[in-house]
């Protein structure tokens, strides 16, 4: 699974951007502490309660809410989500510019756009990955496949890494 590219140990708070119905959500309450799923759709939000109800699992709190009007934690948290690709531009600004950005976070992300995330010479840096790199380390983690997804993309998709600087 994915969360095994990841930093996601059992003490973290971890946020979840757009849960949807569950499959990241569960895998993330077995990895981590406690788990903020964040989903703006009611139906889906509803679906969601019902699948962690179904398998017990505890350490998740709905919020049914747009992230970007979401309050991120207080305390230190990490990100991890699959978000709409439209959306990711507003998701990496809102965790950049937060009064408490998270640890790290992993984004699935068009590939395109994530190249443009990094500290490379190989592609061009955009203004958000020239403000990103000031205060995290930038990486793609791993690349995927349109078969890991249903439906498939039709642009090539990557796990997107950022682990703050220390």
């Amino acid at each position: 699974m994915l969360i095994g590219h990841s930093n996601i140990k059992k003490r973290d708070l971890v946020v979840e951007i757009g849960a949807g119905s569950g499959v990241i959500t569960s895998a993330l309450a077995k990895r981590c502490r406690q788990v903020i799923a964040v989903e703006t759709d009611h139906e889906t939000a509803e679906k969601l309660r019902a699948n962690l109800a179904k398998y017990n699992i505890e350490n998740v709190t709905v919020v049914e809410q747009d992230f970007l009007e979401f309050q991120l934690p207080a305390e230190p948290y990490k990100v991890f989500a699959n978000p709409p690709f439209h959306l990711s531009s507003a998701i990496v600004h809102k965790l950049l510019e937060a009064d408490n950005p998270p640890e790290s976070f992993y984004l699935i992300l068009q590939k395109q756009f994530a190249l443009k995330l990094l500290n490379t010479d190989r592609h061009y840096t955009s203004q958000l990955g020239l403000a990103l790199i000031q205060k995290y380390q930038t990486k793609i983690r791993y690349p995927l496949r349109p078969t890991d997804f249903t439906p498939p993309p039709a642009v090539p998709t990557v796990l997107f890494e950022a682990k703050k600087i220390q």
